[in-house]
């Protein structure tokens, strides 16, 4: 029997109203626990009521049961009373997990089983915190800052402490303020910025950022301004080699060194959720490849290891950047020096090659190209694979639906099958690359995969995945696993 039109009217103000209680519980754990709740990825800190709601909604596409407010709404109200120390959560997850594995227990009894290692621990923290200096505060930098600031927490972890720049202007500070406040793609910033003009810093949300003007990564005394052993993050591209970025390390305060761009020679290239792992103490200089190479990489691994690639060409489409003219103009590349606004520019792509870098097993494999369009943010990357192992459409959806839910790769690896997704739909995704179900095409050993990304948004949340893990300042997450284990997932996928 259809609902009524009052009824279902009753029914959503009945979610609002469990929406809106869940804000200062959600708030409650951020501040006093230093714990940070999520659905399905999905930050809750400092959401609005509908943006709680949509993220419930969501979580049905997710894991094709609907994720109640009945069943959330008591789960936290029982984690805020557990006095629980620092801990990622997501809130859907641990309700599947329950509802998969309750056995009858009471949702207080299970809760402390399962988090047992934290309870009673009121925001207890063993991470130290890592002052994190950018270098350079362009499209990634601001981007980066916003995603620092809204995980700044109690103070622990990465801190924001400082941005470098060349000074462009008298007015330069208020400048600066004003780009991270407003951006055309991703929106105003979530909170408040002030400025203090003769201190020389922007305090955001809390957060205050000393803003430094030097031209010379060699010669800044960070310690001046209370810094040590900081992480300097370089995202202005100028240098891509050991040589070049090793200045950082000559300046004081500096302990080691993150590149938002390919490196050059022997540096690492680091994919998280592909090759994270293999940072060392003695790593002092790290990069963090691509945006293009973080989006293909884990959906190439997944396919590599489920199906085997033999050889593969990639093309993306690539929305233009900073480095094209609006206008024709010079410019030393091939084709860049056309209008990005009104053309599309076919032009040359490292992301095949620098797959092998974090992937070795597809080294040769691979060829790849670009076009870039006139759009401002998000790209899309066109995987063209020849496979040892014969497969079907449904299966390989089926697969990396799976994958983005259950396995190691669940935060860079999303999956839609919407009919009418394009690419402002994925403006501010979180994860490296979202795999667009509907578009796959698959005959036998044939298959050919669209990768949506954000190549801003989704790329910085990757940096700052590689950040935390040379900071080692990640908090343990829960559940601890899924109610089925990874490999039985793969194992199973498409039989």
């Amino acid at each position: 029997m259809s609902q009524t039109s009052d009824s279902c009217l009753d029914k959503w103000m009945g979610r609002e109203a469990l929406a809106e209680a869940m804000i200062p519980v959600i708030g409650r754990l951020y501040r006093e626990n230093n714990v940070v709740t999520s659905i399905h990825g999905r930050s809750l800190i400092n959401k609005s009521t509908m943006n709680i709601l949509k993220a419930h909604r969501f979580a049905r596409r997710m894991s094709n049961h609907e994720l109640l407010l009945e069943e959330t709404a008591p789960l936290l109200n029982a984690l805020s009373e557990l006095e629980l120390g620092a801990a990622a959560i997501d809130i859907a997850r641990l309700t599947e997990k329950f509802r998969a594995e309750g056995n009858g227990a009471s949702l207080d009894e299970y809760l402390r089983a399962e988090l047992a290692d934290i309870v009673g621990k009121r925001g207890a923290d063993d991470r130290t915190s890592t002052d994190v200096v950018l270098y350079g505060f362009g499209r990634i930098g601001r981007l980066l800052a916003r995603i620092l600031i809204e995980k700044a927490g109690g103070g622990h972890g990465l801190r924001l402490r400082a941005i470098v720049v060349r000074k462009g202007a008298e007015n330069d500070l208020v400048k600066r303020a004003s780009l991270l406040r407003r951006d055309s793609v991703h929106g105003s910033f979530e909170g408040t910025i002030r400025v203090d003009e003769e201190a020389n810093t922007i305090t955001a949300n809390g957060v205050q950022i000393q803003v430094i003007y030097s031209d010379n990564p060699a010669t800044v005394d960070y310690t001046a301004y209370g810094i040590k052993d900081a992480l300097v993050v370089d995202n202005t591209g100028r240098w891509r080699d050991a040589e070049g970025l090793s200045q950082h390390l000559q300046s004081q305060g500096v302990a080691r060194v993150l590149l938002t761009a390919p490196g050059k020679g022997e540096l690492k290239n680091i994919v998280h959720g592909i090759n994270h792992r293999d940072i060392s103490d003695d790593d002092k200089i790290v990069t963090a490849a691509s945006c293009t190479t973080n989006a293909i990489t884990p959906v190439l691994k997944a396919i590599n290891d489920k199906f085997g690639i033999i050889h593969g060409h990639v093309e993306t489409v690539h929305s233009f950047t900073n480095d094209q003219n609006l206008i024709d103009n010079f410019h030393k590349g091939d084709r860049r020096g056309r209008s990005a606004a009104l053309n599309m520019v076919i032009t040359e792509t490292g992301a095949a090659k620098a797959v092998a870098k974090a992937l070795p097993e597809l080294q040769g494999k691979l060829t790849g190209n670009a076009i870039r369009v006139p759009t401002p943010d998000v790209s899309m990357a066109i995987l063209n694979l020849n496979l040892e192992k014969g497969t079907t459409r449904d299966e390989v959806n089926d697969f990396l639906r799976e994958m983005s839910l259950h396995s190691d790769l669940r935060k860079q690896i999303d999956y839609i099958d919407s009919p009418d997704v394009v690419s402002t739909d994925f403006v501010g995704s979180r994860r490296a690359g979202i795999v667009d179900g509907l578009a796959t095409i698959s005959h036998d050993k044939n298959l050919v995969l669209y990768v949506w990304y954000d190549n801003e948004f989704g790329y910085s949340c990757q940096v700052v995945r590689v950040m935390e893990e040379m900071a080692g300042v990640n908090p343990p997450s829960f559940p601890a696993r899924d109610v089925v284990a990874p490999i039985a997932v793969l194992e199973g996928a498409g039989a």
